[in-house]
């Protein structure tokens, strides 16, 4: 402080001394008196120590400062924690997300497959079925056809017999079978 003080005397007596053209400690010379204001002005200031109160009142901005940069530090502190937090908690709802969809994915393979399989089995009851029906068909188509080929066979061997038979070979053939129709009731 009286290093800055004796620089502003050393200046100020040096600087009107030289560009005066009279006697220089006179009160006509202006600079003379300007010089005088100026160094009643600094004492005034260091009487009432106003450098005192300067230097506190930046100390007190420069204690604000940094407790604002302190606060400030803190809550960046808070941020980031509060950021990794969430970080966390993404990579666990990320880490659920996929196991749901893994999940859901292997469920659907294993309905598809089971969807496969119950397919499969239907396909195989039907097809069972169809060989059945036709399988029946088949019986019922052989059984007409015999039944066909039975009544001609009889309308054919009457027709033969018709004609091969007299009245005489019928009337045995009657008698025959009264006598075979009479031993089997007794």
């Amino acid at each position: 402080m009286r290093n800055i003080l004796a620089f502003i005397l050393a200046a100020g007596f040096a600087s009107p001394a030289l560009a005066a053209s009279g006697p220089f400690f006179s009160l006509g010379n202006t600079d003379f008196v300007v010089l005088l204001g100026f160094i009643l002005f600094i004492a005034v200031l260091v009487y009432f120590k106003v450098p005192g109160m300067i230097v506190d009142a930046l100390d007190n901005r420069a204690k604000g400062i940094q407790s604002e940069l302190d606060e400030a530090r803190a809550l960046r502190e808070e941020a980031q924690s509060l950021l990794a937090s969430y970080e966390r908690k993404h990579k666990d709802v990320q880490e659920q997300a996929d196991k749901i969809v893994a999940a859901a994915q292997e469920d659907a393979k294993l309905a598809a497959d089971q969807a496969k399989k119950d397919l499969e089995v239907s396909i195989e009851r039907r097809m069972a079925s169809a060989k059945d029906q036709i399988a029946s068909a088949e019986a019922s188509a052989i059984k007409e056809v015999r039944d066909q080929a039975i009544a001609i066979a009889v309308v054919a061997a009457g027709d033969v017999l018709a004609k091969q038979m007299n009245a005489a070979h019928a009337n045995k053939l009657i008698d025959d079978s009264i006598d075979k129709l009479g031993a089997k009731l007794h």
